[in-house]
């Protein structure tokens, strides 16, 4: 992940296997700070008393888009953005095909792991230690596992990652469920599908290598394949009982994919001088071909998340285009991105953002601790909420000052 000092950099001045080379621009970062920030402040509102309704996601059959129904995929578009260029970058380094692909297969395994063992902490029956001790422990452990440590590693940085993979053995031997089963699959959880979203469209850009054609061709597929869910193919060909491997029905990948394709797109037309001419014409064309596809699946399906609608889809991926294309201009034409600064930790180290907000409401719990009533509530309510975001981000600043960030 690029920082603002080094965005509008080329990384490397070899071609890639399409000829073309790796521009990093600022846009992508800020798109996928103000996704996460937007993800954590909602999460933080869905604690309060009551809130604007608007703000939330809408109910399973409710022909209703609320906000976080748009910000959940916004982060898989924008991490799908960027698969593109971790991946070329590491190949432009001089990482031959199978060091890429162990990256990406141990980094898929990590979000898997993470988001698997957090769903299941979510369904913690008693246990010989509290709860909300063993959500600060698994928090503990991930940064144990996969913090960025210096390169020159020695026997400390081996035996932190042993103590923090015998953490998670340790949970898994102590878990019992609340009927009393043992550690058994529950969801993949946010994480979990990160890591099959990001895993397939690390395969694609392997595959096509950075081809714009065939990632268009391959969005298009995933986009086709995620609308057999709702139009009841899967079930007429009795294939439901698998529907588990594929989060939401695939809709998660053909977000990904989406916004995979659409890195590529940027990173062949993204130079300021190809915007206007070239790079907003095709983004404003996207747009305008996703609201179409939107109007008609319209006449066929609600607007919901909770049911993975392509009406959903199309509407979201329209929203996508136009606020990269706002942000594009803003960041990367006009150069005005110094107001999103405040950001920065929020795009390269969401991860971290992520898991420290977590570790926070279980050490709330564990303390008894909460705000005043009229923080829980109301105009205040969302103030705090907002306090709060902008605390998590702050203390992940901190953490990257003294080189503490999760990173795989």
């Amino acid at each position: 992940m690029a920082n603002d000092k080094t965005a509008r950099k080329t990384e490397s001045k070899k071609p890639t296997g399409g000829g073309e080379k790796i521009v990093r621009l600022e846009s992508l970062d800020v798109f996928r700070s103000i996704m996460l920030f937007l993800l954590i402040f909602l999460y933080d509102v869905s604690t309060l008393k009551s809130a604007p309704s608007w703000l939330f996601d809408s109910p399973k059959g409710r022909d209703q888009l609320g906000l976080l129904d748009v910000v959940l995929p916004g982060f898989l578009f924008a991490m799908g953005m960027a698969v593109p260029y971790a991946l070329e970058s590491r190949r432009q380094k001089g990482d031959p095909l199978w060091s890429v692909s162990l990256h990406v297969v141990l980094r898929t395994v990590a979000l898997l792991v993470m988001g698997v063992f957090i769903a299941n902490y979510e369904a913690i029956g008693e246990s010989a230690v509290p709860k909300e001790w063993v959500g600060v422990g698994l928090v503990v452990c991930f940064f144990l596992i996969w913090n960025d440590y210096p390169k020159a590693k020695g026997y400390l940085v081996y035996s932190l990652r042993a103590i923090g993979i015998a953490g998670l053995l340790w949970f898994l031997y102590q878990y019992k469920a609340k009927g009393g089963g043992v550690f058994s699959f529950q969801s993949w959880g946010d994480l979990g599908v990160i890591g099959w979203s990001y895993l397939l469209c690390a395969a694609v850009i392997l595959v096509t290598r950075f081809n714009l054609l065939l990632s268009l061709v391959a969005a298009a597929v995933a986009i086709a394949l995620s609308t057999l869910p709702n139009a009841g193919i899967i079930k007429q060909l009795h294939l439901h009982q698998w529907a588990f491997l594929v989060p939401g029905g695939g809709v998660h990948a053909a977000f990904a994919l989406t916004g995979a394709m659409t890195g590529v797109l940027v990173n062949r037309f993204g130079e300021k001088v190809n915007f206007n001419k070239t790079l907003l014409p095709l983004l404003l064309g996207l747009m305008l071909g996703a609201l179409a596809a939107a109007y008609w699946a319209r006449h066929h399906w609600v607007i919901s998340r909770a049911d993975a609608t392509p009406t959903w889809l199309f509407t979201c991926c329209a929203i996508f285009f136009a606020l990269f294309v706002l942000i594009f201009w803003i960041t990367d034409v006009a150069g005005k991105g110094r107001g999103f600064k405040f950001l920065f930790p929020a795009g390269v180290a969401s991860l971290s953002c992520y898991m420290i907000s977590h570790l926070w409401y279980n050490i709330q719990a564990l303390g008894g601790w909460d705000y005043p009533k009229m923080l829980n509530d109301g105009l205040l309510g969302l103030l705090r909420s907002l306090i709060f975001s902008l605390a998590v981000i702050g203390i992940v600043w901190l953490l990257m000052k003294i080189k503490v960030r999760l990173k795989i």
